[in-house]
Order: C-alpha cells, then sequence, then structure tokens
C-alpha cells in the first residue's frame, strides 16, 4: 500500500467512535490471524546441509580454538 493510501486510511480511522475503532480492531485482528494460521510452518531442519561448502577443507578444531582465543583478547 502506497504511502499515501495508508496515511489516507488511518485519517478515517481517526474519525470513527471509539467502538467503530475497536471493532475495527477486533475484526482486522480475525483476518490476521487467518492469514497467518494457512502459512506452512517452517522448520529448522529445512536448514541442514546448507552452507556446508563454506567448511570444506577447514580443520574444525583449530578454528573453534581460534575463534575462543579470540574471546579473551
Amino acid at each position: 500500500m502506497p504511502e499515501a493510501n495508508y496515511n489516507k486510511v488511518i485519517s478515517e480511522i481517526k474519525t470513527l467512535t471509539l467502538s467503530d475503532q475497536l471493532r475495527l480492531l477486533e475484526e482486522t485482528a480475525t483476518l490476521i490471524r487467518k492469514k497467518t494460521s494457512e502459512i506452512k510452518p517452517r522448520s529448522i531442519l529445512e536448514l541442514k546441509g546448507k552452507g556446508k561448502d563454506i567448511w570444506k577443507g577447514i580443520n574444525v578444531k583449530a578454528y573453534i580454538d581460534e575463534e575462543r582465543s579470540s574471546w579473551n583478547g
């Protein structure tokens, strides 16, 4: 939504009574809940194997030792 449309909607909301603003808020929350319930949950397991090429040829123990030594300054 372009900024001008967003600002127009906000201006119109401000003209509503408190009761209508609350009703609008509830209806908007319901719409958002419905949309988010349709989204398939993601799994951390989808990341398995991603970036493994970066670690090829790296000595893991040496890398970890170097990182840990940098923590102590």
